[in-house]
């Protein structure tokens, strides 16, 4: 794995295992914990698999195309820190694998398949996203899937991710984790040479798997400690709160692994402060509910605690009715450390681009709160602050070239 960092502590100053990281845009060592994939990219640089669903994310699929143009405004360099691996899966590539696996498809075909990427809750994109990952099933697979993201990603200019996968639901199709790590780790090993962009690995429990099988999952990820640099925690919000994962996430900061976790999105405010509290999480993923509770809104903004947010992801899954609706405005102006993310792109309408496209052309956010919303991305990393600094100045060099093309387009925050 490349860019291994050396943690500055946690928002409420206890100290993580500390890691060293070269500066960024140069090549990083060689990491001996992970078994380093023997397979490759079925052609030099492209993975064949890869599509972009576009969407009218009012809730009009349209068609899956290569592409999705954007303006320079709106493709600042970014961090990406609540992208899940598996969701990057692309409707193609699900019915090209399981033909090749031999498996069967979650559906007959690729139009078929397409018209169920409409959703009405967190839990119907689940079951389609559950099914459709019953494809993957080898180490190829899974360099195929990282190798994709990453090609989506450079041409989104995101330039640090940390990126989430969840190896209890391969574990559950068959899949044994060493193939499952060798794939991942084999294409994201070199990813700062090959695609311009730093990676870590974030290992989530499935919170509807409960406490034990976290445990165990834990247990079984411990030869790969070297691979990831945190845990998480995902998938359905109601009846499995924080309270449930207290000791699993106490091995893992024991482990000196970085603690997030989802909350705040289909579970209240509480479900943010229990988090903080009894998970002791340095990150929020979602959290867009904290608005709720005033007094939580004064905490996050006070401790700076850094929340993930995904605005297209949020009117898809309807936890907001329409974009226009979304909280993230309020959310920055209150001084929140907001980031933008694309959750699980194929599904939610794109890649950070087209978040970011969405904020600016639909919900009017100005040049200003753009280049806020890319610099807490960076300021919200598990990197060395030398490193975030260097990553800062390339989004104040990307905004300060497109206020000299078009002055009078909202400023720079000062």
């Amino acid at each position: 794995m490349v860019c291994r960092p050396t943690s500055e502590g946690d928002h409420r100053g206890g100290a993580r295992r500390r890691r060293t990281r070269p500066e960024p845009g140069r090549p990083a060592p060689t990491g001996a914990a992970p078994p380093r994939s023997s397979v490759g990219p079925p052609r030099e640089g492209r993975n064949p698999l890869v599509t972009v669903l576009c969407w009218d994310h009012r809730g009009g699929r349209t068609a899956p195309r290569t592409g999705v143009p954007v303006f320079p405004l709106t493709s600042p360099p970014t961090a990406e820190l609540h992208i899940h691996l598996e969701g990057t899966i692309e409707p193609a590539a699900v019915i090209e694998m399981a033909r090749r696996n031999g498996v069967p498809a979650p559906a007959a075909d690729l139009d078929e398949l397409l018209s169920r990427y409409s959703f009405a809750d967190l839990q119907s994109f689940l079951d389609l996203h559950y099914a459709n990952l019953t494809v993957l099933r080898t180490e190829q697979d899974f360099f195929e899937l990282a190798t994709g993201y990453l090609d989506r990603a450079r041409a989104a200019n995101i330039r640090r991710a940390e990126i989430f996968f969840d190896p209890q639901t391969h574990l559950g199709n068959g899949v044994p984790v060493g193939a499952v790590m060798a794939g991942i780790t084999g294409a994201l090993a070199d990813s700062e040479r090959t695609h311009g962009i730093s990676t870590d690995l974030i290992m989530c429990f499935l919170r509807d798997r409960g406490a034990a099988a976290a445990d165990e999952m834990l247990t079984a990820i411990l030869p790969f400690r070297d691979a990831i640099i945190g845990v998480g925690l995902d998938s359905t919000e109601i009846g499995f709160p924080p309270e449930l994962f207290v000791d699993v996430y106490a091995r893992a900061a024991a482990e000196g692994l970085h603690l997030v976790a989802h909350a705040g999105e289909e579970g209240g405010p509480e479900t943010v402060t229990a988090a903080l509290d009894l998970l002791h999480v340095e990150r929020v993923d979602h959290g867009i509910r904290s608005v709720e509770d005033p007094d939580l809104v004064r905490r996050l903004r006070d401790e700076q605690v850094p929340l993930t947010v995904c605005p297209l992801s949020n009117v898809a899954l309807r936890t907001v009715d329409t974009l226009a609706d979304h909280p993230l405005p309020g959310m920055l102006a209150d001084g929140l450390l907001v980031g933008v993310n694309s959750d699980d792109p194929p599904y939610f309408g794109g890649y950070v681009d087209r978040n970011y496209a969405a904020l600016r052309t639909e919900l009017g956010m100005t040049a200003a709160q753009l280049e806020q919303l890319a610099l807490n991305s960076f300021e919200s990393c598990f990197l060395d602050r030398a490193v975030k600094d260097a990553y800062q100045d390339e989004v104040r060099a990307h905004f300060a070239g497109h206020a000299a093309e078009s002055p009078g387009d909202g400023g720079t925050p000062g």
